[in-house]
C-alpha cells in the first residue's frame, strides 16, 4: 500500500425534514455526523454497524452519488468539492459502487451487454468490436460465459445478477470501488463464492474497496481495517489480524460478541435499550444511553477519535490516557 486513495476529514451529511407546521423549528436528519478517516490503495476497508448508523450513506459521499454538507473529501489528493461536469464525468471512471440489489441497478428491458457497454460508449472508449471485447473480457473475470451478454437480467440467478452488477463497475477500470451489503440477500454458498471473486479480482487488478456490511463474519474476512460506525458517528477503526488487536470500544465488543465464531470474542456482551434517533441525536457520547460503562463525562462531551495503538483510532472517553500515551 503507497498512501491514501480516498481522504475524509469531518465528513458530514445532513437532511434536513420538511416542518410540520408553520411555526416549528425545520428538523436535520443527522446521517453522517463528521466522520474522519483514510483508505489506503490497495487496501480492503470494512465499514460495520446497526441498520441506520449511516454506512450506506458514506459509501455514496465517497462515490459522489450525493454531496457532502460539510467536511472535506479526497481522492488520490484532488479535493472532491466543486467539481465540475467534466471533472465529474472523470471521477466516475476512477470510482465506482456495487449496490446491495443489482435488479433494482439493472434496465430490465435491456441485455446484459448493453448495460456493460453503455459506460464504455459514454466515456468514448474504442470502437464497437473494442467493447464488445472488454464486455466480453469483463464478464470472463467475474465468471461468467461471454454469451451471457445476449440474456436480460430475469433470465439471471441472484449470484448471476451480483456478477453482472460487479462487471459493471470494473468495465471501465476504476480505482476505487465501494460495495454496499453486495453479498447480504445472496445464499451463504453463492456469498463464499462472490467474496473469493472480489478478493481475487482486487489482488489481479490492484483495486481498492470500501466494504460495507453488517455481518461481521464477512467483513472480518475480507477486510484489512474495519471501520465502525454508530449515529452517523465513526467509533473505532482497527486492523484485522494484527496480533493483540482486539475491539475496544464497548460498542464493538457488543456488535462482536453477539456474533459466533468471532475469533474476538471474549464474551457475550448485550446492549440495552434502541439505537437514538439521528434526528435526536444524545448530548456527548452518542453511545452513552445504552453504554454499560458511562460516566458522567459521557453524557456531556463528546468524545473525539484518536490512536491508541499500531492501526488502532478509538472515540471513547476510557481510553483517553492510551490517546495520550501514544505516539
Amino acid at each position: 500500500m503507497s498512501g491514501a486513495l480516498i481522504r475524509a476529514n469531518a465528513l458530514t451529511k445532513h437532511y434536513p425534514l420538511a416542518k410540520q407546521g408553520l411555526l416549528e423549528k425545520r428538523q436535520v436528519l443527522r446521517a453522517v455526523d463528521g466522520v474522519s478517516f483514510a483508505i489506503q490503495e490497495g487496501e480492503i476497508f470494512g465499514l460495520v454497524g446497526e441498520s441506520g448508523c449511516g454506512k450506506s450513506t458514506t459509501g455514496q459521499l465517497l462515490v459522489q452519488l450525493v454531496k457532502q454538507t460539510q467536511g472535506e473529501l479526497y481522492f488520490q489528493g484532488r479535493p472532491l468539492g466543486g467539481l465540475s461536469a467534466g471533472e465529474m464525468k472523470s471521477l466516475r471512471r476512477d470510482v465506482q459502487i456495487v449496490f446491495q440489489d443489482p435488479y433494482s441497478s439493472l434496465n430490465p428491458k435491456k441485455t446484459i451487454g448493453w448495460t456493460l457497454e453503455e459506460p464504455l460508449i459514454i466515456h468514448r472508449i474504442g470502437d464497437k468490436m473494442t467493447r464488445r471485447r472488454i464486455v466480453a473480457e469483463t464478464l470472463e473475470q467475474v465468471g461468467l460465459d461471454p454469451g451471457y451478454a445476449s440474456r436480460y437480467p430475469h433470465e439471471l440467478s441472484g449470484g448471476q445478477r451480483q456478477r453482472v452488477g460487479i462487471a459493471a463497475a470494473l468495465v471501465l477500470s476504476p480505482k476505487f470501488i465501494v460495495i454496499d451489503e453486495a453479498v447480504s440477500a445472496l445464499d451463504v454458498s453463492v456469498q463464499s463464492q462472490i467474496l473469493n471473486l472480489l478478493k481475487e479480482l482486487q489482488m489481479k487488478r490492484g483495486l481498492t474497496y470500501l466494504f460495507i456490511s453488517h455481518d461481521l463474519n464477512v467483513v472480518e474476512y475480507i477486510s484489512d481495517r474495519v471501520g465502525v460506525m454508530y449515529l452517523g458517528k465513526m467509533v473505532e477503526i482497527f486492523e484485522v489480524g494484527r496480533e493483540g488487536a482486539e475491539p475496544l470500544h464497548p460498542y464493538t465488543k457488543a456488535l462482536f460478541s453477539a456474533i459466533p465464531d468471532v475469533k474476538m470474542r471474549k464474551e457475550r456482551v448485550t446492549l440495552q435499550g434502541e439505537v437514538p434517533s439521528p434526528i435526536d441525536p444524545p448530548s456527548g457520547c452518542a453511545f452513552h444511553p445504552r453504554c454499560p460503562l458511562a460516566t458522567d463525562r459521557c453524557r456531556s462531551v463528546a468524545p473525539e477519535l484518536k490512536r491508541v495503538g499500531p492501526g488502532h483510532e478509538i472515540s471513547c472517553h476510557l481510553y483517553e490516557k492510551e490517546a495520550n500515551g501514544t505516539t
